[in-house]
């Protein structure tokens, strides 16, 4: 139950943190920075391994670098979507 807790806690600071590093161009508030977070998370271990300090089952600096990669990729996918319409 706690590690659940953590970990949703994780994926959100994670999410927002990432955002911030990109420019803050990630919509859904606190729902879609959890999303973020988790998907970046996933992104960055993928790329970058897994080093640094774990919490919550997060390596934070490659999950920190996965979101911000990832939600600067979204932004630049909204930005062309707008600019085609």
């Amino acid at each position: 139950m706690w590690g659940l807790l953590i970990s949703l806690i994780m994926a959100i600071i994670i999410g927002i943190i990432g955002d911030a590093i990109a420019g803050g161009k990630m919509p859904g508030g606190i729902i879609g920075s959890m999303v973020a977070g988790f998907i970046g998370a996933w992104l960055g271990s993928y790329l970058f391994g897994s080093f640094g300090p774990v919490i919550g089952h997060f390596a934070v600096v490659p999950a920190v670098l996965g979101t911000a990669l990832l939600v600067f990729i979204l932004g630049l996918f909204s930005r062309i979507i707008r600019r085609a319409s």
